[in-house]
């Protein structure tokens, strides 16, 4: 059966952690259950307090491409378990990232509290499907 981590580690991803010598404890952690696919309470209280986050897509040939995205507190917010929102700034109006999700689904989100030393980044293989690794 699949693991939730499949998303971020591919088999080439698996095959430089056997060889540098990480696979082992990632395996152990796929075996309890993987990364979390849902928004816990304690993920959504640290999505309340973001300020800004990295948003990546890429396009159907697989060009990559990452924009800032920022606002006040509560720009970024939790619609369900699986949903988030945001407001869409105008910004400079090259509408890479749009262009991108019409003809690729896929996205990542990466949230970084600087000043605490923490992170969590968002796997959105499917629009409806998140996979989150804090």
């Amino acid at each position: 059966m699949p693991s939730s981590s499949d998303i971020a580690f591919t088999p080439a991803v698996k095959l430089w952690q056997e060889r540098r010598g990480s696979r082992a404890a990632y395996a152990r952690m796929e075996a309890k259950g993987g990364f979390a696919t849902t928004v816990t309470p304690e993920l959504a209280a640290f999505i309340a307090e973001v300020r800004s986050f990295y948003l990546a897509t890429a396009s159907k040939d697989g060009q990559p491409y990452v924009q800032h995205r920022g606002g006040p507190r509560g720009f970024l917010h939790v619609i369900a378990e699986t949903t988030l929102a945001f407001a869409d700034f105008t910004g400079n109006r090259q509408y890479i990232t749009a262009g991108n999700l019409a003809e690729n689904a896929r996205a990542f989100i990466f949230l970084m509290d600087y000043a605490n030393r923490r992170r969590v980044k968002i796997w959105a293989p499917r629009a409806s499907s998140p996979t989150i690794l804090s």
